[in-house]
């Protein structure tokens, strides 16, 4: 009897052990099942991932081609409108007609446009801001009258507030219009100098683009106008046709734009708007990312740059003498100083001072 329990305890032993065999045989099994097909994930999330990452590149390249090809469609029907080539015939004859050398007719032709287009409108300008900031203070004295005349008529018609604010803001609107027609200063003629400034200059860029690159036609007047541009130089830019290698250019644009918004900014007593600060910091931002910009340019296109800025700077500068004002027939106003340019040098030291 014991000699069987103990044949039984043996047997069941053994088999204890060989289910232990087997059950770490199946572990070492299932760990290295599982470790490959850990690798398997890891190669598949690899895979997968790499395979997005191509496709990404494929996304983002055949988008940059959409956006280059685009953009050399704009420049080339740019290239190939009207204005444009009206603009490269004004260079042309105007080089032919003097016979200067080509960085003397571009500075010219620039100086030529801005005093007979650009100065005029400015000072066009500049006398509609003056009238509307008249009829602005007459309005103030029209809304105190109105405002008691909504007043008396609200206990006088029993009209609720509702009523009274429309009739109000109604009757507002009308007055604002018949002083605006008596002195025919329509608010949006105060762009008018940027409607005919930034197309101007566009097709002048395009133009001066178009005889670096002989476009839109290459033919032997564009071979010889570029050979001019090749000796047409001066100083330290004889080669017209290639970008300005010594930074004078550019950095002298950037720093006579930023000049142009200062002094606009100093020679007016209202302090800026929130929105007018926000266009301010704006136009100082895309001035100083233009300087990169005309580091690549050809030299003559540059120069181009340079010139109307300068040009800008002194118009600005002209319409701020009274006696030009004057001339000009340009309305005073309650804001006008009778030493604009004190005014202006004071608080640009100022402003170098703080800064």
């Amino acid at each position: 009897m014991f000699r069987n329990l103990r044949l039984l305890k043996s047997n069941y032993q053994i088999n204890k052990k060989s289910k232990l065999k087997t059950n770490t045989i199946y572990l070492i099994k299932s760990r290295n099942f599982s470790h490959i097909t850990s690798k398997h994930k890891s190669f598949n999330q690899n895979y997968n991932i790499n395979n997005e990452y191509f496709t990404k590149n494929v996304r983002n390249s055949s988008i940059l081609a959409a956006i280059s090809e685009k953009s050399h469609l704009i420049f080339t029907k740019l290239s190939e409108s009207y204005p444009v080539h009206i603009a490269q015939d004004f260079l042309i004859n105007f080089h032919d007609t003097t016979g200067l050398p080509w960085w003397a007719t571009i500075i010219g032709s620039t100086c030529l446009l801005r005093a007979c287009v650009t100065l005029p409108l400015g000072a066009y300008q500049q006398s509609i801001v003056a009238k509307l900031e008249n009829i602005t203070d007459e309005m103030r004295n029209i809304e105190h009258e109105l405002k008691a005349e909504t007043a008396l008529a609200i206990k006088k018609f029993n009209w609720t507030k509702k009523e009274a604010f429309v009739v109000y803001r109604r009757s507002l609107k009308k007055q604002w219009n018949k002083l605006i027609i008596r002195d025919n200063c329509h608010p949006f003629k105060t762009t008018i100098l940027m409607w005919i400034q930034i197309p101007t200059w566009i097709c002048l860029s395009a133009a001066i683009r178009n005889l670096v690159y002989m476009l839109p036609n290459l033919d032997v007047q564009a071979q010889i106008i570029f050979a001019e541009l090749q000796v047409g130089g001066f100083l330290w830019i004889p080669n017209l046709t290639i970008p300005d290698n010594s930074y004078i250019f550019p950095f002298a644009l950037g720093l006579i734009n930023l000049l142009i918004i200062e002094i606009q900014l100093a020679s007016k007593l209202k302090e800026q708007k929130k929105i007018q600060k926000y266009l301010t910091n704006f136009f100082r931002v895309l001035t100083v990312a233009l300087v990169p910009v005309a580091c690549t340019v050809p030299s003559c296109l540059c120069l181009y740059w340079v010139t109307s800025s300068t040009c800008g700077l002194i118009q600005n500068l002209i319409l701020l003498s009274p006696k030009i004002r004057y001339l000009c027939r340009i309305p005073a106003t309650k804001n006008n100083v009778s030493h604009p340019y004190q005014l202006v040098w004071n608080k640009l030291k100022q402003r170098l001072t703080f800064s």
